[in-house]
């Protein structure tokens, strides 16, 4: 009988400490049968020297000069021969001491999941209690630091939307997988720590504008991209709406930058928003709706 074959995706740049701590966390699990390939896109901090030099084992690329995440992504994901491809961030590992194989297992059992979704736990340090009595469920999508590809629903919907700019992608993935019937699980046996200070994240104001414009549009060009033409103007005009109730109308005067950005965005992405529709039809929109939100955060039960 043949090995299942897994692979694990981790796309880095200029973040060598964060990577050298999560491969040497996760080493243990690479075999002849557990690939691990790092894309280091256009490093300037020796990340390309380091690994190459104290992880001779993993499947080094590199972009000389810096190409975009979802490029990384789209081309590990492209290029894998594995069945299953774990997807982590440069500063994610799993926490469990046989992932391998609760992921054989559940896609093995659950032949119409194309996406895992992993319990994240957010934190520099790891969680003193990491039981959970959360069960397995269908989301409408996942978290990119932390997520496993079966290669054959990959192989079945077209690449992660470069002109999204990181941010949205997964969102846009989930609803291609939708509409050609895969599920996404959320499987909660399977734990990853990320290792994510969130409160000192967003502290500096450009950090804050940066992921606040890329959040909006993102949801907005998915929006454009799948929803059925007649519910696309009520939820445009409701999320714009959100945004000045929330925040603009409470002094928060810092998103109006970002805000207007976003729409600017939304106006110039319209041929391509035309060019790659994909709408849910009526019924679609129904089902995708029912489903349950995405499992982001996780915190642990004191």
């Amino acid at each position: 009988m043949e090995q299942i074959k897994t692979a694990i995706l981790i796309s880095t740049k200029n973040r060598c400490d964060d990577l050298l701590f999560t491969l040497n966390a996760t080493k243990h699990l690479f075999n002849e049968n557990v690939s691990c390939v790092v894309y280091d896109d256009g490093s300037t901090d020796g990340t390309f020297e380091q690994i190459k030099t104290n992880f001779p084992e993993v499947i080094l690329h590199r972009n000389e000069v810096s190409k975009g995440y979802i490029f990384c992504r789209n081309k590990m994901l492209n290029e894998t021969t594995a069945d299953f491809a774990i997807s982590l961030d440069d500063d994610a590992q799993i926490l469990n001491e046989n992932p391998i194989q609760i992921i054989t297992d559940y896609f093995s059992n659950t032949p119409s999941c194309g996406v895992i979704a992993t319990r994240i736990f957010w934190g520099k340090d790891k969680p003193e209690n990491s039981s959970t009595a959360e069960i397995a469920q269908k989301v409408k999508s996942y978290v990119g630091c932390g997520h496993i590809w079966r290669m054959n629903a990959w192989r079945d919907i077209p690449n992660y939307a470069e002109w999204f700019g990181f941010y949205g992608e997964e969102n846009f993935a989930s609803l291609q997988l939708f509409k050609k019937k895969w599920e996404v699980h959320y499987v909660p046996e399977l734990l990853v720590q990320h290792r994510v200070d969130l409160k000192n994240r967003t502290q500096t104001n450009q950090d804050f504008t940066f992921r606040y414009r890329r959040s909006l549009r993102a949801d907005w060009y998915n929006y454009f991209l799948f929803f059925p033409l007649s519910k696309i103007p009520r939820k445009l005009a409701y999320s714009i709406w959100m945004q000045c109730k929330s925040k603009i109308f409470k002094g928060n005067f810092k998103v109006v930058s970002p805000l207007f950005r976003a729409i600017f965005d939304l106006i110039f992405a319209i041929p391509k928003l035309i060019s790659n529709r994909n709408g849910l039809t009526s019924e679609e929109y129904s089902n995708y709706l029912k489903l349950n939100e995405a499992k982001i955060y996780w915190k642990p039960e004191k």
